[in-house]
């Protein structure tokens, strides 16, 4: 593919018939070969973005503004440059297109705003007692994977179910090695506990394989052979071990007796349906991998105001989900999406196999994209209740503080820190679809130290809060001088009394930002939730009724910053934790440290060890072996 130059004209004052001109002039150099076509505005920021089996016919089209609908009207007005990609097909652009979109969230287009990673479940293949994980992220050389699951919660059950049935351990390989009794799981009956020896390694290895067939669909030949290996070890008297074989049976069957949404003889497919009301749109996705429901999920999709074809919505969720998803050989749909078959052809592109995209009219297909519809609706009808009630909630603190409009953007700060050590500053961000998760921000903190310059002496709350806001609202100086973004809070907390609200408007004062309002929120006495006392500029503070529905929400909103900058605290304080003498030996990484610790079991097993033992440590060669010796005997002893 190429890329062609930007056309169109400058950045003039805007007028509606500027648009148009510039996707005039664009036409003149626009291909005839497939590939994607970029809107943008005068900022160069993405307004649209358009697949076309033709670049040249398809953005005619915007030219002819009384056949357009009102959104794109609009797009075409502010459009200030034109850009272009050609591709060798139109399958091609169509990929393409939907990693942009998922890239650039163009403000006319519609777009998936999912930024969660899927779970998945990993099979380590490179040790003789392979260990079963949840996995999030890159995959690695030597492990299966099996996924992906709807939620982490999805995922869970999956890893109980293999525990109980098929016995394998799920510890990392530096417990596994340092083991010298079997742990809690084995007593509980979810490991064989091959960490001490209490299983065979052809026998694991026979659960190993079991599970694979189960994680691939063969639930019914396993439970035969369990049911036949039962009823063997009851003709042998061998009691126990029919017992245990029971016990891997019934987990099983509590497998299978789970899922509500059952395709069967379908092995790996999608069910994705979509409900639209009130100018919003949700598409509910089940996961069938195996013939098992790896859970599901609900998408809001983002598309202005008005309202779109339930074509061109599916069409445009289904590109956007498998750019970043290996999509399955079947998707079960509510509706025929727009270019289904160009669709199809690019998903296969993308799965290197044939990807069937099915409407069903009948049977057990047709009830499971029923139910996913139903989903659908009930998640949109509780995000709508759930809106009204954050709306008027926003309402109410508009008119508490004085704001001169309801608040899209709530930003709350707090820090956390013991002695000054391992300190945190965090923000946390409410808007009318509740808290938004995607801005958080936690902000180690670097410089912050008393005003006489003196060591830390329990951590100084102002120097924190200074550092935070001159590196959050420095940066969006910089980044938006203007403020024409909606990245700016309309009203900012902090957890505080008078002193923290003063400092806080000081520091906002000196970076002009004059305007933001600023709320403190002092605990009342004995920390008493319920009494709190709110703190503005020129006000005399004030508390609110113990059950004020407001004040609930304030709290909640206060205590969300809390839960954040505890989080990041713990969090920085066990990495510190971890560190061992290992990381305080030149050239010695994270791989080289953890063949030392698998091999000796602990930093002190490393320290003690002879020179003759490092040298023989798998991958620790002579030269390495005898810098590590050096590092802990300096004087040669």
């Amino acid at each position: 593919m190429t890329e062609e130059p930007a056309q169109g004209a400058g950045e003039a004052a805007p007028t509606p018939m500027q648009g148009l001109a510039v996707i005039e002039q664009a036409l003149a150099t626009l291909p005839l070969s497939p590939g994607v076509y970029r809107m943008l505005d005068a900022k160069g920021d993405a307004l649209y973005v358009g697949k076309a089996r033709s670049l040249r016919k398809r953005v005619v089209a915007y030219t002819q503004l009384p056949r357009l609908p009102e959104r794109l009207r609009r797009m075409v007005f502010e459009t200030r440059r034109v850009e272009v990609i050609t591709t060798a097909s139109e399958a091609e652009a169509l990929l393409l297109e939907a990693n942009l979109i998922k890239r650039l969230r163009p403000r006319f287009n519609i777009v998936l705003r999912d930024d969660k990673s899927y779970p998945w479940l990993v099979l380590s293949e490179d040790h003789p007692y392979p260990q079963i994980a949840k996995h999030r992220g890159e995959r690695r050389k030597g492990a299966s994977y099996w996924g992906p699951f709807a939620s982490a919660w999805a995922v869970n059950q999956t890893l109980t179910a293999l525990q109980r049935v098929f016995l394998l351990r799920s510890c990392r390989d530096t417990v596994f090695d340092s083991r010298t009794r079997p742990c809690l799981l084995f007593q509980i009956k979810r490991c064989s506990a091959p960490c001490v020896q209490r299983i065979s390694e052809a026998d694991y290895g026979d659960l190993v394989r079991q599970a694979k067939d189960y994680l691939s669909g063969g639930m019914p030949s396993i439970q035969r052979r369990l049911a036949k290996e039962m009823e063997e070890a009851a003709e042998r008297l061998e009691f126990e071990r029919a017992a245990a074989i029971r016990d891997r049976i019934r987990g099983l069957t509590h497998v299978q007796g789970r899922d509500r949404v059952n395709l069967d003889g379908v092995g790996d497919a999608d069910v994705v349906a979509l409900h639209q009301m009130a100018g919003q749109s949700c598409v509910q996705v089940f996961f069938f991998r195996g013939g098992r429901n790896n859970g599901n999920r609900p998408y809001f999709l983002s598309h202005g105001k008005s309202d779109q074809p339930a074509e061109e919505v599916i069409g445009a969720f289904l590109a956007q989900l498998y750019d970043d998803l290996p999509p399955p050989p079947l998707i079960l749909v509510s509706h025929d999406p727009q270019d289904a078959d160009i669709l199809a052809d690019a998903l296969a592109i993308k799965a290197g196999r044939k990807v069937e995209i099915h409407r069903p009219q009948r049977g057990d297909k047709r009830a499971a994209v029923e139910h996913a519809a139903t989903n659908a609706r009930e998640a949109i009808e509780r995000r709508m209740a759930e809106g009204a009630a954050q709306s008027e909630l926003l309402a109410g603190v508009a008119r508490l503080f004085d704001l001169p409009d309801v608040p899209e953007r709530i930003e709350v700060y707090d820090n956390s820190h013991i002695m000054g050590t391992n300190a945190y500053g965090v923000m946390v961000v409410a808007g009318p679809s509740g808290f938004l998760k995607q801005h958080y921000r936690k902000y180690g903190i670097r410089e912050a130290k008393p005003a006489d310059g003196s060591a830390p002496r329990g951590g100084d709350d102002f120097a924190m809060m200074r550092e935070v806001f001159e590196r959050r609202f420095g940066r969006a100086l910089k980044e938006d001088p203007g403020r024409e973004t909606d990245g700016w809070p309309d009203l900012v907390l902090i957890d505080g009394g008078q002193g923290q609200l003063s400092a806080a408007r000081e520091m906002l004062n000196e970076m002009g930002l004059h305007d933001i309002p600023l709320v403190a929120i002092a605990k009342g006495p004995d920390r008493d939730a319920g009494r709190e006392w709110f703190h503005q500029t020129a006000k005399d503070p004030f508390q609110l009724p113990p059950r004020d529905a407001v004040l609930y929400y304030l709290q909640r909103l206060r205590d969300e910053a809390h839960r954040f900058a505890i989080a990041a605290h713990r969090t920085g304080r066990s990495k510190q934790l971890v560190r061992s003498e290992l990381d305080e030996i030149p050239g010695v990484g994270s791989a080289l440290k953890r063949k030392l610790l698998n091999h000796f079991g602990s930093a002190r097993g490393v320290r003690n060890a002879a020179l003759e033992d490092l040298e023989k440590a798998p991958g620790i060669g002579p030269a390495v072996a005898r810098k590590i010796y050096g590092h802990f005997h300096p004087t040669g002893g």
